[in-house]
């Protein structure tokens, strides 16, 4: 059994992502083998007071990388993003941010 923490590893910090807080999207590097159900159980547990209204998930493939004549790529990723309901209370962490 997987807990909250195993599942959310960490935000994602980026200009895109943080437009949409303005419409209670919240965006979170997750676990390659986490579902949109567990996604959601666990923003609930790790931000209390949240609802969550929808979940959108996408993997995001490694870039390429060169270091001279060698080729490689970096680990790719899971990304969720988190819609939260209106009545549901913000995540605080991210209105530091802006």
């Amino acid at each position: 059994m997987k807990t909250a923490q195993d599942i959310i590893l960490k935000p994602v910090i980026t200009e895109e992502s943080m437009m949409g807080l303005a419409e209670k999207k919240y965006t979170f590097k997750v676990a390659k083998d986490a579902n949109k159900i567990e996604i959601a159980k666990a923003v609930e547990e790790v931000f209390s007071g949240t609802k969550v209204k929808k979940v959108n998930t996408m993997h995001v493939r490694g870039q390429k990388r060169r270091r001279g004549a060698d080729v490689g790529y970096t680990a790719s990723w899971k990304k969720a993003i988190v819609t939260l309901t209106e009545d549901s209370k913000e995540i605080e962490f991210f209105n530091d941010m802006m």
